[in-house]
């Protein structure tokens, strides 16, 4: 099961993610529900990258599938990385919508 727990800060901005685990959907290179979550997550920490200002400190383990992003303003991401945050959140609750919960779970934590 994949894991995503995405921070917010009292003010509902996002802070940071997390996320951990295998779908085990299917086989591996065959497992859809895996290649979907991955394609948002590296994608979106990838657009974060390349297309904001955005200080933030990332940790990954491929084996694991442990992906964290903590962004250096406690005040929470900017603009652009909330907007790309909004988008990876959705397109990770469409997913857990289709396949369930056994798969791939997304948590909204306050911290």
């Amino acid at each position: 099961m994949i894991k995503v727990t995405v921070y917010q800060n009292s003010q509902g901005r996002y802070t940071g993610f997390s996320c951990i685990g295998h779908a085990e959907y299917a086989r591996p290179g065959e497992d859809i529900v895996c290649a979907g979550v991955s394609a948002l997550v590296i994608n979106t920490v990838n657009a974060i990258g390349a297309f904001t200002d955005e200080p933030f400190d990332a940790k990954a383990d491929q084996k694991s599938g442990f992906i964290d992003i903590q962004f250096h303003d406690p005040a929470g991401a900017g603009h652009d990385a909330q907007l790309l945050l909004k988008a990876m959140a959705m397109g990770l609750s469409d997913i857990q919508q289709k396949y369930g919960t056994k798969y791939s779970i997304l948590t909204v934590k306050e911290v």
